[in-house]
């Protein structure tokens, strides 16, 4: 077996984070007295959380600051007054109500009992915990790391550090990250030195320079990587 322990991403990784933010928004808006909010402001919303979690990667800004300005700056652009700190925390708790795999998710996974696997996600730690603890995943890995409890994001070296220390590895070989984000889940990974598996379902062209050991199209094909043989079942 070529990899001992797999650290997966979460958000369109294994979990169909965009489903879940949908919906979590759609309740958040409808809460609020904003019935058509999601298809009114959806897609602004996704363009200005988009760079303030590339900034949160550049160390630009902070989680907790993430929080509240990506609704801070919506309400501002359609001079909705609407308290962004009370939205966001509403907002959060139906997130972590969404549980959604991404196809293959469960299969993979009870493919993988011969390795070990973890959780290392960019996020809030309640959101991710309760998305995976009510999911089917919930017994499935060794440790959960999470951005916000360690004080580091992907793709700082400090969240790995945490990472190793927890599971207490010693042989980089032995490790692969497994993640959507070329720019966290991979940049992170290369600048650790362990190898990468980036997930891109959807054919999204890698025109950044980040290069990845390998890269997939569906979850199942991770299998042959890893070098656990046969599919069971």
């Amino acid at each position: 077996m070529k990899y001992e322990i797999i650290l997966f991403d979460v958000d369109d990784t294994l979990f169909d984070f965009s489903m879940s933010e949908k919906r979590a928004l759609h309740n958040t808006f409808v809460e609020f007295g904003l019935p058509t909010g999601f298809s009114d402001y959806g897609v602004n919303y996704k363009e200005i959380s988009n760079i303030l979690w590339s900034e949160l990667e550049q160390g630009i800004t902070t989680l907790s600051e993430l929080r509240v300005e990506r609704f801070r700056r919506l309400f501002l652009a359609y001079d909705l007054e609407i308290d962004a700190d009370t939205f966001s925390s509403a907002y959060l708790g139906y997130l972590g109500k969404e549980v959604h795999l991404v196809s293959g998710a469960e299969e993979l996974c009870g493919n993988l009992v011969s390795c070990r696997l973890a959780i290392i996600t960019n996020g809030f730690k309640d959101v991710q915990t309760a998305r995976i603890e009510s999911s089917p995943l919930c017994n499935t890995f060794e440790h959960i790391i999470i951005s916000e409890e360690t004080g580091f994001q992907k793709p700082e070296k400090g969240i790995f550090d945490y990472a190793f220390s927890k599971l207490q590895i010693s042989d980089k070989a032995k490790v692969l990250i497994v993640g959507d984000s070329l720019t966290s889940d991979i940049q992170g990974g290369i600048n650790y030195g362990i190898d990468t598996c980036w997930y891109n379902p959807h054919l999204k062209e890698n025109n950044i320079g980040i290069q990845p050991t390998y890269e997939i199209r569906e979850l199942m094909d991770l299998i042959e990587i890893v070098g656990v043989g046969e599919k069971m079942g």
